[in-house]
């Protein structure tokens, strides 16, 4: 779900935007190929004692012959995979935050170089302090893919479809919508609750000095 920002963004770049939709479908099969194959051989290797993510099976020696490097090796392709992820995460944050604080702005972003300043470091220092305090990234990665893909998915659609600011939904479209927010919000509960409780659980397993 970390690619669904990036589709507006890419679509403004296209010299033909009406190839956008075999992008999504190339993505889509590319991204369900990887899940599925991380997914089975994740099984293959833990079994029974595969992780709800199962990169978190990876924190632990695995029994098997270079555990440690197998393990070294995930960790770094994950720090390799967030330097790539963040910039395209962080400049459509900072392009809606600005959209969000300064609905009124003459001036674009990228010509205000204080107003983007403002926003660019403002947005590193909450970064830095959340990745100092969370006390391991899987905590971080369970918790958003419990909220915010939910959020873009399901919650952001839907809400969409409600405001219906050209007036082309049917009452069908939003009774779909009221449905599909309930059911997220729902879901988004329970997975927040799964998680903060397996959270809760296993600091008070955890030995005390």
């Amino acid at each position: 779900m970390l690619g669904v920002h990036a589709v507006h963004s890419i679509d403004n770049e296209l010299e033909d935007p009406s190839s956008m939709q075999s992008i999504v479908r190339s993505s889509l099969a590319l991204c369900s190929g990887v899940y599925i194959t991380t997914s089975f051989f994740g099984f293959l290797l833990f079994g029974d004692n595969t992780s709800d993510d199962v990169l978190a099976n990876f924190d632990s020696n695995l029994g098997i012959p270079y555990s440690s490097v197998l393990n070294a090796a995930v960790r770094a392709s994950y720090a390799v995979h967030l330097m790539l992820v963040f910039p395209l995460i962080f400049f459509a944050l900072r392009l809606n935050l600005d959209g969000l604080i300064f609905p009124s702005a003459r001036r674009s972003l990228v010509s205000d170089n204080k107003r983007f300043s403002l926003i660019t470091v403002g947005l590193i220092v909450i970064v830095y302090v959340g990745a100092n305090l969370i006390p391991s990234i899987w905590d971080a990665f369970q918790f958003t893919g419990a909220t915010a893909a939910v959020c873009l998915g399901f919650i952001f659609p839907a809400a969409l479809a409600l405001k219906d600011p050209h007036s082309i939904a049917t009452k069908k479209d939003k009774v779909l919508a009221v449905t599909m927010i309930v059911l997220a919000v729902f879901s988004n509960a329970l997975a927040i609750y799964s998680d903060a409780n397996a959270l809760f659980n296993k600091t008070d397993s955890s030995p005390r000095a």
